[in-house]
């Protein structure tokens, strides 16, 4: 009798520990994105950042998560389907192989459940596509965007929002374009810098964002990831060749994520298949050039063999060289031919089969067919200037 009450123990301790494995892996009711444009990656150091540094004590962090170059270019193939830099839709899709047909990160979502951007500026009605509510409204402060946020969550079922503060990153670029005579000219963390208090502001925002959250019952069922599209140049805006442009802080909290951890490597193209991997969703986009699901984030995985291949970083820096060997290039070819035409041969495929994949060619990157073919076929490249410039 003793033996088969505690084999009804055993089955009772087994089902109640199946229970609470099963509840921990339950699926978040929602994944919230919380952006600050032109976060710069050092800001939750240098800054006054309370908000964001308990955050980052509390759950996962990334000190540096990088995305491919912001650029921005308003002419050319890739302007006629985008209105946002670079690291935009490569967010939404989730690949660096960026196509108009490409599915986003709130499509593999809407119309199954409810979705909402809310942001103070109409620059990224490209990546707009597919939200149930879309709120794109350059009169709005950060405030009231975050205002409007707020107001959406009170009244909807909404599974993913992707929230975004404009200001820090518009006044970063009048710093880099306008600033002159300032205390703080082409500084953004100089004396009396608009830029500080714009980030600062941000991060009292997300203090009383995650303050409703709390109050409404929402926070234990939610994810927060908190981060920016791009990041900020010290001289303010984020010019292609600057490493602060491609990298900013990267923070997840909230429900099920490990506390306390912090990875050494991501890529913003990792964001599109975890939101949707979290959701229990499909990933958008499973090409050669897209991101994986980032499981490491989680309380119960192993994060000690976290190593990923660092494919942005890499090709971030490639397009670097490529410039500035190019511009190297056309300074010696103003008085020798034959690099004038090793310069011209560049971009023709009879000389050069596979030309660079550089900015100017980005709708051209599905091309390569892999991230890691495209890496290979640049080096090539980046070979052939080097020898004609006799670097060794």
């Amino acid at each position: 009798m003793k033996k088969i009450h505690l084999n009804l123990v055993s089955v009772v301790l087994c089902v109640l520990l199946l229970n609470i494995l099963t509840l921990s892996a339950k699926e978040p009711e929602r994944v919230i994105l919380f952006m600050i444009d032109g976060l710069h990656w050092q800001a939750p150091e240098k800054l006054n950042m309370p908000v964001l540094n308990s955050l980052i004590k509390g759950g996962t962090y990334v000190q540096k998560s990088y995305m491919i170059i912001p650029h921005h270019p308003t002419v050319g193939d890739y302007s006629k389907f985008n209105s946002c830099s670079f690291p935009n839709p490569m967010l939404h899709e989730g690949t660096i192989f960026l196509k108009p047909e490409n599915k986003m990160v709130q499509e593999m979502i809407s119309p199954k459940y409810q979705t909402a951007f809310v942001v103070n500026t109409s620059a990224y009605s490209s990546v707009g596509r597919g939200f149930s509510t879309c709120i794109m409204d350059n009169t709005l402060t950060d405030n009231q965007t975050l205002e409007q946020a707020i107001n959406l969550l009170e009244n909807q079922e909404i599974h993913f929002m992707r929230v975004h503060l404009q200001t820090p990153g518009v006044i970063g670029t009048q710093i880099a374009m306008g600033s002159e005579n300032k205390s703080y000219a082409r500084n953004i963390f100089g004396e009396g810098s608009p830029y500080v208090d714009a980030v600062e502001n941000a991060d009292k925002l997300l203090g009383k964002f995650i303050d409703y959250l709390k109050k409404a019952g929402k926070w234990e069922t939610s994810v927060l990831i908190v981060t920016s599209d791009h990041g900020q140049s010290k001289v303010g805006w984020h010019p292609m060749l600057d490493e602060d442009s491609w990298v900013t802080p990267l923070v997840f909290a909230g429900s099920g994520i490990a506390r306390g951890r912090r990875l050494p490597y991501f890529e913003h193209t990792d964001l599109a298949p975890t939101i949707t991997w979290l959701l229990g969703a499909k990933s958008p986009n499973t090409d050669g050039g897209s991101g994986k699901a980032v499981k490491e984030i989680m309380e119960n995985v192993d994060a000690a063999s976290y190593d990923p291949p660092q494919y942005i970083k890499t090709v971030n820096q490639q397009i670097r060289q490529y410039t500035i060997l190019l511009a190297r290039l056309v300074l010696v070819a103003e008085k020798d031919n034959y690099v004038a035409n090793i310069i011209s041969s560049l971009s023709n495929e009879n000389l050069t089969p596979e030309p660079f994949y550089h900015q100017d060619r980005i709708t051209d990157w599905y091309k390569a067919g892999s991230t890691e073919h495209l890496i290979k076929a640049n080096e090539i490249v980046l070979l052939k200037m080097q020898e004609a410039l006799h670097i060794k």
